[in-house]
């Protein structure tokens, strides 16, 4: 009976030695399309009512003009009953009010919807967050990946509303994690996968804009020591506001100005005596925790998420406080802010001097980092690892086919069935196969321009660096050991720098030989080594490269289209092998197949392509 039970729209997935029970669902394809119509449908019920309220309130208010034209001109009526179109005014307002937030909701959620679908047609390029500030050209490989920009891996993945959680998704893809970390998110990510709800209700919170908080800024100035000392002062600046408003009670009363100018002065000295040290504390403020909204919405989702998984429990757990939540915490600080920037109204410009308004709220947000600031950097640190975890479950959900990596104890080693490159459309993507390290560690690639080669060196690049993420990976199977990752296939020269394209690849490929030094192996991405130098140069350079990267037990693959090169595979067998693309001349036309075949390529295209656009050769 239970075995029928869990037979039903379930199946069983191993992760490590567990084994989880996975609820299977429509194609993410259907449910998306299912509940976007629900959203429209939805959207089309609010604009009714948005409509029939503004309506509602244009009668009333005609109402109200009417009454009161009457009760002005005849005196028909008591003045009380103009109480009611007033009142009937405001109710409408607030009802009008919750429409249209809970419209702006809905339209949130039909563009969540419509980017999921967008990136299951491959049409996503352009439409999310494209992690623009994460781009560094000296980065090992991040450049030559694809990681960041328009149509990045980032913007394929990344659904985090807040700067934390985008970075620590960039961290994830700029360095590999250790194995039991990766495991960890695997099963983390089965845990969020299937909650398309709180993917959907992170979406929709606050406005389109992402957060502007910075929380390098934030953690800063929550731990940073007081700059205002509270106790009696704080006392002392109640008493003195309440003594004012009394004076000035006093003074409407009685007419007396002496007491209040005494008064006055009385605050003004108390005002400029902490004037430095109140304006420090604002300024601090103001720089540090502004935009506080989304963040405090963010928190107070997750509070009401549970989990089974440790990883999310053990983040779960940091939001677990004595008192108020996070988010209530957060929000506090949030209104004070908001406070705080008010004070350019005119009006407080005129009453807050002397009823120490500045002064009361720098007291109370020292008082908030005394007794929250110590926390603030646990709370980031949930909300960071979580919104990471819910992009990969994410991705994860909408490629179902898409398996977890395997990890091996023993390397170097990376053995791949059917990999595709996850940037390409599925029915553009020529799969391969990959096997370094069981027996030759290095493949000498070669082949005729636009073969497919640096497309395949990407495709292995990209899924390692997913599977040392954490993510789910782009193939059939995929079994590796832990593994560094270093490319040189889009390296650039500098006008800036002053440094040459060949100047820039000796440079990193020095970089790699330092990382295959370090901890983990490294698994090297060469596209055409060494090409911006003479021929014997080059073939004396690529073979002592080669070689001092095999000496520090590293794998890869190097890429060529000069058969020179070629010999290197043969002078180093059996640690490296060649294989080759090929092309076709069919019709005068050109073209590939993009398969990896074993040994090395025996024709080159270079001639026909210069015939092809008219050139005389």
């Amino acid at each position: 009976m239970l075995w029928r039970i869990l037979s039903h729209n379930t199946a069983f997935v191993p992760v490590g030695r567990q084994w989880y029970v996975h609820q299977t669902q429509p194609g993410p394809h259907a449910e998306y399309a299912r509940r976007l119509e629900s959203r429209v449908a939805g959207a089309a019920l609010f604009d009714r009512k948005h409509i029939r309220l503004g309506n509602l309130r244009l009668i009333v208010a005609l109402v109200f003009v009417g009454l009161a034209w009457a009760w002005l001109s005849a005196a028909l009526f008591s003045s009380l009953w103009l109480l009611l179109p007033i009142a009937l005014f405001a109710a409408l307002v607030v009802k009008h009010e919750r429409v249209v937030r809970a419209q702006n909701r809905v339209r949130r959620s039909i563009a969540f919807y419509e980017r999921g679908l967008s990136r299951l047609e491959d049409r996503w390029a352009g439409q999310g967050e494209s992690g623009e500030r994460f781009r560094d050209s000296a980065h090992p490989y991040a450049e030559d990946l694809d990681l960041f920009g328009k149509g990045s891996i980032f913007e394929l993945i990344s659904t985090a509303r807040t700067r934390v959680g985008e970075e620590r998704l960039a961290t994830w893809l700029l360095a590999p994690a250790g194995k039991d970390v990766v495991c960890a998110r695997h099963e983390a990510i089965l845990d969020l996968r299937d909650r398309l709800d709180l993917r959907e209700d992170l979406a929709i919170l606050g406005e389109d804009v992402r957060t502007g908080v910075h929380p390098e800024a934030l953690m800063r100035w929550a731990e940073a020591p007081p700059a205002l000392v509270s106790g009696g002062a704080r006392i002392a600046a109640a008493a003195l506001t309440l003594l004012a408003l009394l004076c000035i009670a006093a003074w409407q009363y009685t007419g007396q100005l002496s007491i209040l100018f005494g008064m006055l002065a009385l605050v003004g000295a108390f005002g400029m005596a902490h004037r430095k040290r109140v304006l420090r504390v604002v300024a601090g403020v103001e720089e540090a925790a502004h935009d506080l909204a989304l963040l405090s919405e963010v928190l107070a989702r997750f509070e009401k998420e549970s989990f089974r998984c440790s990883l999310l429990a053990e983040q779960r757990a940091r939001l677990e406080t004595s008192g108020k939540p996070p988010s209530a915490r957060i929000a506090r600080l949030h209104r004070l802010v908001e406070l705080i920037d008010s004070r350019d109204h005119v009006v407080l410009r005129a009453i807050g001097p002397p009823l120490l308004y500045t002064t009361h709220l720098a007291f109370a947000v020292e008082a908030w980092r005394a007794a929250h600031g110590g926390q603030v950097r646990s709370w980031l640190e949930a909300v960071a690892e979580m919104e990471a975890l819910c992009s990969l479950s994410g991705y994860a959900w909408e490629r179902p086919s898409d398996p977890f990596p395997e990890f091996s104890d023993t390397g170097p080693l990376i053995e791949g069935e059917v990999l595709c490159h996850p940037l390409l459309p599925g029915d553009r993507c020529v799969p391969n196969d990959v096997s370094l390290g069981a027996g030759a560690r290095i493949l000498v690639i070669s082949g005729s321009n636009m073969s497919g080669k640096s497309t395949y060196l990407r495709t292995v690049g990209v899924n390692t660096v997913l599977a040392m993420a954490g993510a789910p990976v782009r193939a059939r199977r995929l079994r590796l050991s832990p593994l560094a990752v270093g490319a040189s296939i889009r390296v650039i020269d500098s006008l800036q720098g002053g440094t040459s394209r060949f100047y820039a690849e000796i440079k990193r490929l020095r970089n790699l030989l330092e990382i295959a030094e370090g901890p983990l192996p490294l698994l090297f991405l060469l596209d055409e080594l060494l090409h911006g130098t003479n021929s014997h140069d080059r073939r004396i350079g690529a073979e002592g490269v080669v070689r001092s990267l095999e000496r520090r037990h590293a794998i890869g693959l190097v890429t060529t289209h000069d058969l020179a090169l070629a010999d290197v595979a043969e002078a180093l067998a059996p640690t490296a092998a060649n294989v080759h693309f090929e092309d076709r001349i069919e019709d005068g036309h050109m073209t590939f197949d993009y398969r990896m075949r074993p040994g090395v390529v025996r024709k080159s295209n270079a001639l026909e392509l210069m015939r092809s656009i008219g050139l005389d050769v």
